[in-house]
């Protein structure tokens, strides 16, 4: 049976990869999905959406859409498409082998540019790159880091080009977001579409959050056989407070906010009704700056005084550790391959999207005069935040761009425009498609790593944008990453 009128398969080759379809025809692991839309009409697709749509709203799953100027218009509930993203085994054997290397190589960096500093010795990396920064923490140099694991928790962000290839588009390492996400479209899924998600081999993924307890249990200085793990949140007015609330729930570990806690004797408490709770791993979901103000930012309400102090003295562990996103630094971005072969002696399994650096004569006189076809962003931003995207940009805006490049050029990169792969969505009960991109999440404890199978496919809604991020107005779908 094919897709009826409501919900028109492609008919004529795309310039863009599309997931489900192959020209006209429907790719193999996506027939039952095929199969299950064929069968509905669009009144029954649009009552579907609405019950998904209706329990984000239901459980709060909000996040804050940038450049809404109306307070009361600031939260929303995050756009949930009822087709699922579906990867079959062997792909998912080449993104898990290929995060796993990365994160290892990241993590080798860290350790090396914050102790010997090798790589810079050598000359792989210009050392004015990394020590100049804003990242870049002095306070965490000769400081030692439970398993060298300076990155934790890490979200990989992948793209699709015209040919199906996979690349890295960006290391978010700080303190990524998305975990809730994943585990809300999976909840959904399976009990607004059953017949649909049965009918797959699916790899489950909740077996992720108890890995992800137990690598931060293995951070604890102490030998306690329950240390004392607590989630560090800015509040509830971040963007990603739902999440917060969600992993302190689903780990079964404290949700504190810097208002809770307190520095005594180089050793950080909760304080409760019932006195003082002594914290061994914070996991932190609030920026650098902000997290002791007697070591950063001396106006910030958000950390406690004295967490770094404590941290030196070995008292607590705070993952993802402080000066982490120097390695994820746009810039920065571009020398991952090299950091592979320097510290693993192996060939990177993913590639890097081709990068510009802005710094280089040469390669900032290429970008300049083809800014049109050019994505340039700022090497310190994220979110969807400080970009120029050059084939939907205006003259004006490129002229803006270019004078911004040529007054601080250390502080862009610039690649080609990928023609992100495409997925379908149901849109008003219709068929449409979308670009997509993957955050493929990822835990670190040491040698290990551990990849949650599928991680987070983000959904540019508006026609022809590639801007994917949920504070930018994007959604997101289910990943099902199948059995062998």
């Amino acid at each position: 049976m094919g897709i009826t009128n409501e919900t028109p398969a492609p008919s004529l080759p795309s310039r863009f990869y599309n997931e489900m379809y192959d020209g006209a025809h429907v790719r193999s692991h996506y027939g039952k999905v095929h199969e299950q839309l064929s069968r509905m009409s669009a009144e029954d697709r649009i009552a579907r959406q609405d019950k998904m749509n209706g329990r984000l709203l239901e459980e709060g799953i909000t996040f804050t859409l940038a450049g809404t100027e109306q307070p009361d218009a600031l939260e929303r509930t995050i756009p949930f498409d009822l087709i699922p993203r579906i990867i079959p085994a062997d792909e998912w054997e080449l993104i898990e082998r290929g995060t796993r290397q990365r994160v290892r190589a990241l993590n080798a960096f860290l350790a090396d540019i914050y102790h010997e500093q090798c790589i810079l010795k050598d000359g792989l990396i210009p050392r004015r790159m990394v020590m100049g920064n804003r990242y870049f923490r002095t306070e965490m140099m000769r400081l030692s880091v439970p398993g060298g694991a300076y990155v934790t928790a890490s979200g990989i962000d992948l793209i699709r080009d015209e040919k199906g290839a996979y690349y890295v588009l960006e290391d978010n390492l700080r303190s990524p977001s998305g975990f809730s996400y994943v585990f809300k479209s999976r909840s959904i899924m399976t009990h607004d579409f059953p017949e649909l998600m049965f009918s797959y081999p699916v790899r489950g993924i909740e077996r992720f959050l108890s890995d992800f307890k137990a690598s931060l249990r293995k951070l604890s200085p102490t030998d306690k056989a329950e240390p004392v793990i607590a989630l560090l949140t800015p509040g509830s007015y971040n963007s990603a407070y739902f999440e917060h609330t969600f992993l302190a729930q689903q780990l079964g570990i404290e949700l504190v906010e810097g208002r809770d806690l307190v520095c005594r004797d180089h050793k950080i408490y909760i304080r409760g009704l019932s006195g003082y709770k002594k914290v061994d791993v914070l996991y932190r979901r609030i920026d650098d700056d902000f997290l002791d103000p007697l070591a950063f930012r001396p106006d910030s309400l958000l950390g406690v005084a004295g967490l770094m102090n404590s941290y030196r003295y070995g008292n607590i562990t705070i993952a993802n550790a402080p000066g982490t996103g120097v390695a994820d630094d746009k810039a920065i971005y571009t020398f991952v391959p090299e950091m592979i072969r320097y510290y693993l002696n192996e060939r990177p399994i993913l590639s890097n999207v081709p990068t510009f650096l802005m710094s280089r004569r040469d390669e900032r006189e290429h970008v300049l005069g083809r800014l049109e076809e050019m994505v340039v962003k700022e090497t310190s931003l994220s979110g969807g935040y400080g970009m120029l995207v050059g084939p939907s940009s205006t003259e004006a805006e490129r002229e803006r761009f270019a004078a911004k490049i040529r007054e601080n050029p250390d502080n862009y990169i610039a690649q080609p425009t990928i023609k992100l792969s495409t997925s379908p969505i149901s849109l008003d009960g219709r068929m449409a498609h979308r670009h997509i991109d993957l955050r493929v999440f990822a835990l670190a404890d040491g040698a290990n790593v551990h990849v949650l199978p599928g991680g987070l496919t983000r959904v540019a809604m508006k026609e022809g944008s590639l801007v994917v991020n949920s504070s930018q107005g994007g959604g997101v779908k289910d990943t099902w990453v199948l059995a062998r």
